[in-house]
């Protein structure tokens, strides 16, 4: 495809559905995937041949180049023909640290399909099993590229049948993963096929790749394959079959295009009425009908000022248009529509359903925000959630007070962008705390950017974020009185049901939500997990994985203040009775209420301290108890050196899960507290002589030990400056 024709052919495929592949390139870290997108590029004719691999186009932030990472997902419109047809394929490369996750989850919602990318000498790693829940969460379908080929013939020296059966254990470890994250009806449909062509090898470095179809077609052997890559004719190989070709023919088979795909996902992704008119229009990518769209990711330009990435469900975008931000609840007027080509944009007039986009003119824009038109407002899609949270945080202050303008402009900036990274001012110490998914995500979001606008400030240790729960039911309810002594609330506290707190922590039912009687699905879920029916129908708000419930009979003007009730339910879970950390899996429940006639004598200033105050000595009388986060870790070490990895684990109050010898190496799955794993990297490098790796598997909260847990809880209140009377009394 010649560069200067791209232009006109992307403008008349993209009112094709059926001729568009929305897809993105998913990983663990070093697996390959932007030079797998290298490869994409150049076979599209939009990078050197000679380039492809070794350039890294789709890292062109400074800092990505420089760390050798992929910190930011970046998206690139490119027309390739396949089959004598052509077609559209909207690429996101995504980072595949874990740190970055954040960035996976938001682009995933943008595309329909992806590729995942396995290096074939390390098989599926950590992060391999993160991005497969990511895109299975939203109902993405994903595909195998088997990469780096080349390392297990020339470093392995594998024999072609040590070859196949390497691959069956990397496709068999993959269709496990898909079985045990898809939903039941998808668990089948999405597993890959190494016959079929679902399944693809090679080496992005060196620019081929085969499949079993394109080994019929060729009649190219892994015999083959060995021999010309221990001759050194792999440029041979690569234009016998190209790497750009296998791996797009594989897209075009089997990837849904946006009508396919659309048909099946926006149940799962939009909440609202299925047989709306919207509902129809978006599952039939209807260009002509009112405008659904979702922003997946907000960046700064420094010619347009921020950009917005969207994905249009359904109708069109043009320029000068002016849309209805459904989050924000404002109307903003759109500048520019374009679509992306690497690090440029290309300026459309408008571009229709089906579509990825770039958008200039959105002030208020953030990620997960639901665009509409303006007279035409329609629910908001489901929010875009990270199945991992933030467990450290950092304080940042300025070293110049004529400074902290700009650095509260920069946190607001930088919140918005990346959702994952949250930003909070404490009151009482005037820090502003930014808590992230791990050390490397705040250096490269916050630190680095800081240094870079010339933002001088002094940055605290890391500071781990606990959790508050309960051990029991309260019993008696507690009484909250309002400041006027007009007004009683009684309270009661108990944990939550642990199936039901286990099916939010993965996701599978919301864990912030206001129930409504239409709800019927996720009433029936909740039943399902053991919760009683007539207990549901009286929760009136989920908030971070608690639940209110409304038990009052017969108060009178209890509907009156349940906003009220609700905004101190929510302070109260923010802020817990130990040490003013967030709550988790805790049902509060509101029993009976005695209230001032007048209205006047029951504000928000009577109310919401009352029953603030009357929840967190509930959770006292509960048996309020301190959870810690944990990593659940992998750590590959050769042999040799195993005791200096057991060592670091067991100085940081770490749990050996299981050990597993693979090739000479040693591969430990462990549970270390956050709190202890600062600094691990460098320890573990310099116990293992330089040769232990680690990588994340998962988080989880753990009750804290009960030798520790009063010194954490004193530590913390000292470093909010709490005062020992600001509390009924202190944990048992």
């Amino acid at each position: 495809m010649a560069k200067d024709n791209i232009t006109e052919v992307v403008k008349e495929l993209m009112v094709k559905p059926e001729q568009i592949r929305n897809i993105g390139i998913v990983a663990h870290i070093d697996h390959g995937k932007t030079t797998l997108t290298d490869n994409l590029l150049a076979g599209a004719g939009m990078m050197s041949e000679e380039l492809a691999g070794k350039q890294l186009a789709m890292d062109f932030v400074a800092q990505e180049q420089e760390r050798g990472i992929t910190i930011y997902s970046a998206n690139v419109s490119m027309v390739h023909t396949v089959g004598g047809k052509d077609y559209l394929i909207n690429l996101i490369d995504t980072p595949g640290h874990v740190d970055f996750g954040g960035d996976v989850t938001r682009a995933m919602r943008a595309v329909d399909g992806v590729i995942v990318v396995a290096d074939a000498v390390e098989g599926c790693m950590p992060q391999t099993e993160t991005v497969l829940r990511q895109a299975l969460k939203e109902r993405v379908r994903p595909l195998l590229f088997i990469n780096k080929v080349d390392r297990m013939i020339k470093e392995l020296k594998l024999t072609p049948q040590q070859m196949e059966e390497r691959f069956k254990s990397i496709i068999t470890e993959v269709n496990v993963l898909i079985q045990k994250y898809a939903e039941k009806e998808y668990g089948s449909k999405y597993t890959v096929n190494v016959m079929d062509g679902s399944v693809a090898f090679g080496s992005a470095l060196r620019n081929w790749a085969i499949s079993v179809p394109k080994m019929r077609e060729t009649g190219i052997s892994f015999k083959d394959i060995i021999d010309m890559t221990e001759s050194g004719q792999e440029k041979g190989l690569a234009k016998k079959t190209p790497l750009h070709a296998v791996v797009l023919e594989m897209v075009i088979k089997h990837l849904p295009d946006p009508l396919q795909a659309q048909n099946y996902r926006v149940e799962k992704i939009w909440p609202g009425e299925h047989d709306s008119p919207i509902a129809q229009s978006m599952k039939k990518c209807d260009p002509n009908g009112h405008l659904a769209g979702i922003v997946t990711k907000i960046y700064p330009d420094p010619h347009a000022g921020y950009v917005a990435t969207v994905r249009i469900m359904s109708g069109k975008i043009r320029s000068g248009q002016e849309l209805s931000l459904i989050g924000s609840k404002k109307h903003e007027k759109i500048q520019q529509v374009s679509i992306y080509k690497g690090a440029q944009r290309i300026t459309m007039d408008e571009v229709v359903a089906g579509n990825i986009v770039g958008i200039v003119g959105l002030k208020s824009a953030f990620s997960g925000e639901t665009l509409a038109e303006a007279d035409y407002a329609i629910p908001a899609f489901e929010s875009i959630k990270h199945i991992f949270e933030p467990v450290v945080t950092k304080a940042v202050e300025p070293k110049q007070p004529k400074q902290l303008a700009k650095l509260i402009e920069f946190l607001r900036k930088t919140s918005r962008e990346d959702p994952t990274m949250k930003v909070q001012i404490n009151e009482d110490t005037g820090e502003y705390l930014v808590s992230g998914l791990g050390e490397l995500h705040i250096d490269a979001k916050i630190e680095r950017p800081l240094k870079d606008a010339e933002i001088d400030v002094s940055v605290s240790p890391p500071i781990v974020i606990y959790k508050e729960s309960v051990k029991q039911h309260t019993g008696e309810p507690v009484e909250g009185k309002s400041p006027n002594r007009h007004n009683r609330f009684y309270m009661v506290a108990e944990p939550l049901e642990e199936k039901v707190l286990r099916a939010m922590t993965l996701g599978e039912i919301p864990s912030d939500i206001e129930i409504k009687k239409k709800d019927l699905e996720l009433i029936d879920k909740l039943v399902d997990l053991g919760m009683e029916r007539d207990e549901i129908k009286k929760i009136k708000l989920i908030h971070n994985r608690n639940i209110f419930i409304d038990n009052t009979h017969g108060v009178t003007a209890i509907l009156e203040v349940m906003e009220m009730l609700k905004q101190s339910f929510v302070e109260a879970m923010n802020e817990g009775p130990l040490a003013r950390e967030p709550c988790t899996g805790i049902k509060v429940k509101i029993v009976d209420a005695k209230l001032h006639e007048d209205a006047i004598h029951r504000g928000p200033a009577q109310v919401i301290p009352a029953v603030r105050r009357a929840t967190r000595q509930a959770m006292i009388d509960g048996k309020a108890f301190i959870l810690e986060p944990k990593q659940v870790i992998r750590i590959d070490v050769p042999s040799e050196q195993l005791s200096g990895a057991m060592k670091e684990v067991q100085n940081r109050r770490g749990q050996i899960l299981e050990m597993n010898e693979e090739r000479g190496a040693t591969v430990i799955k462990a549970k270390l507290p956050v709190a202890e794993m600062f600094g691990f990297n460098s320890a573990l490098k310099s116990g293992t002589g330089g040769q232990g790796f680690f990588w994340l598997i998962d988080v989880v909260y753990e009750p804290l030990i009960k030798e520790l847990s009063q010194k954490v809880i004193n530590h913390i209140r000292q470093r909010k400056g709490i005062t020992s009377e600001e509390e009924p009394e202190d944990a048992e």
